[in-house]
């Protein structure tokens, strides 16, 4: 087997082609880790995803809706990925990964329950001892240590995600997306991303191990902070901000508007705009400490000159003196809004509705996008490739 591969031996040779040459081999499911290596995927690198025969990952039945007989869920994360069946179970599923890994991959993702690939007798370091310029990443629930699988809305409750999210005076509530998987699969990526890079500068891969739980955490930056350094525990604030004001929702005639003011700059110029220019002299006003110990009162002021116009009358005028502020929009508007602009953030592949990641590079060429893959549809021309590999090997 050649485990002495030249590819990106030397970074320059690859300048200007993102991840092309790259390759993924994935054997993650739900949607953390699949949507990293989606995003793998999209910058170019190619991505075998393996999964279990008849089934599969268990979005593909998380609906509805599902667009034909694929779960709208399933299609969210899977895009440019080629899909092969493989009982890990068997010796012969087992055989696949490991000649995978071990003489074609360049990294090899996972988010299996401790001890499972070993129990296939495909344990990562294994992997690696055998290729050692492989990268391999992990993708748990919790900490090393605690073995329960992590779900998204149980990571949201446990990680204290809940307790600042919400009305003030009522449950704690989960935010309306899976922001602890998303956030896990970024980290995830840039993870790998940087192991890569590594590799360029020793020509030997390494793992990479993170967890639902501590992704979570490391997002809580100045609200983290801000306990390490008073002790106390966050709260919930609604729509508010802890150390801003005013930065929350305003009612206007015809609906809400968010209010974001930054700095005293911004609090002059609004006070201006709504006729009240000696508000931002005033002492309880004048500097964002005092407008926050005083944010009700504040808010009151405000309120009672934004509830006499439209959302998109104060929209456009906080625009014209560099107020920030926006409408509240409902997810087919915002869409609606974006379409204005090039590039789309949405389209049609093969037929099938996709979003599109955000990323805008000035030299790096478009990579082809693939549809998400109905289960097994590239399964005979994977084994082909395993056949290949057992017979050059």
């Amino acid at each position: 087997m050649s485990c002495e591969r030249s590819r990106f031996a030397n970074p320059v040779e690859h300048e200007g082609t993102g991840l092309t040459g790259v390759r993924v081999l994935d054997l993650s499911r739900v949607l953390a880790a699949p949507y990293a290596t989606m995003a793998l995927g999209e910058l170019g690198a190619e991505v075998v995803k393996i999964e279990r025969p008849g089934t599969g990952d268990e979005t593909r039945q998380w609906g509805p809706p599902f667009w034909g007989d694929l779960a709208a869920y399933f299609l969210s994360t899977n895009r440019n990925k080629k899909s092969c069946e493989a009982d890990l179970t068997t010796p012969e599923g087992q055989d696949l990964v490991r000649t995978l890994a071990t003489q074609w991959a360049d990294i090899v993702i996972e988010n299996f329950k401790p001890g499972t690939l070993e129990r296939y007798h495909l344990g990562l370091a294994n992997l690696r001892t055998e290729n050692p310029r492989l990268i391999t990443a992990t993708l748990r629930g919790y900490p090393e240590g605690d073995d329960r699988p992590g779900y998204d809305f149980v990571m949201q409750a446990a990680t204290g995600l809940m307790s600042l999210t919400g009305p003030v005076s009522q449950e704690p509530f989960k935010v309306g997306i899976a922001v602890a998987d998303i956030t896990a699969g970024l980290f995830l990526l840039s993870g790998v991303l940087a192991a890569l890079v590594n590799r360029y500068q020793t020509g030997q891969g390494q793992h990479v191990s993170l967890s639902l739980f501590d992704s979570q955490l490391a997002w809580w930056v100045n609200v983290g902070t801000a306990h390490l350094v008073t002790g106390d525990a966050p709260r919930r604030w609604g729509n508010a901000h802890a150390q801003l004001a005013p930065y929350e929702l305003f009612q206007a005639v015809d609906g809400h508007l968010a209010v974001a003011v930054g700095n005293d700059r911004q609090f002059t110029s609004l006070c201006q705009l709504l006729g009240h220019p000696e508000w931002s002299t005033d002492p309880h006003y004048t500097t964002n400490p005092a407008r926050v110990r005083h944010r009700e009162e504040l808010h009151d002021l405000l309120q009672r000159e934004i509830g006499c116009d439209t959302v998109e009358h104060w929209t456009l005028a906080m625009s014209r003196c560099d107020v920030p502020s926006g409408p509240v929009r409902t997810v087919p508007e915002a869409l609606a809004w974006r379409d204005q602009f090039t590039p789309p953030m949405h389209g049609q592949i093969n037929g099938i509705p996709q979003m599109f990641l955000p990323w805008r590079f000035s030299s790096l060429p478009a990579t082809p996008k693939m549809a998400p893959p109905r289960l097994g549809q590239h399964t005979e021309e994977i084994w082909a490739l395993y056949e290949k590999l057992r017979k050059d090997s």
